[in-house]
């Protein structure tokens, strides 16, 4: 069974699916695919069905980033179990994920900013009112923390 970590925002439009567009690009990298299964999702269902945000996708691409064939979905009951870690991109999506979350597996919510290793900010900023810097800042960040994410899950799952 392939370790399962799943990235949640508010729409799933922005951050997660930046996330998970990075990671799958780490993971490739790491030789780990068999290994780790990931996906995004989001807190709220505005955006359900919808591609991730244009700014977003073609931020992640300049730095050859895939974000192509992920469609925004909530998250729901079931991805608790489902996946071994439920990553919240800020403290909003923290709080409302382990309001959601079935005793058994509260362990599992984390921030997904505890990995980095440069970083000392624990939340991604939300770049969508702003301007092109702030989805280049949140590449930055993920890049950072996906890093040491793959470090954790060798040394804690694999």
């Amino acid at each position: 069974m392939p370790v399962g970590v799943l990235f949640v925002c508010t729409g799933n439009i922005c951050r997660s699916p930046t996330a998970e567009g990075v990671f799958r690009h780490l993971v490739a990298e790491a030789g780990l695919t068999k290994e780790i299964s990931i996906d995004s999702a989001g807190t709220q269902s505005y955006h359900i069905g919808e591609p991730p945000d244009e700014r977003s996708t073609e931020t992640a691409r300049a730095r050859g980033y895939d974000m192509s064939g992920q469609s925004a979905r909530r998250v729901v009951e079931q991805d608790f179990h489902k996946f071994d870690l439920v990553l919240a991109m800020d403290r909003s999506h923290l709080h409302h994920l382990n309001a959601m979350a079935p005793g058994d597996t509260y362990e599992r919510v984390k921030l997904f900013l505890s990995y980095a290793a440069k970083s000392t900010v624990q939340e991604v900023p939300d770049p969508y009112y702003g301007g092109g810097q702030g989805f280049e800042d949140v590449l930055d960040l993920i890049e950072d923390a996906g890093r040491g994410l793959i470090e954790a899950i060798q040394r804690d799952f694999l």
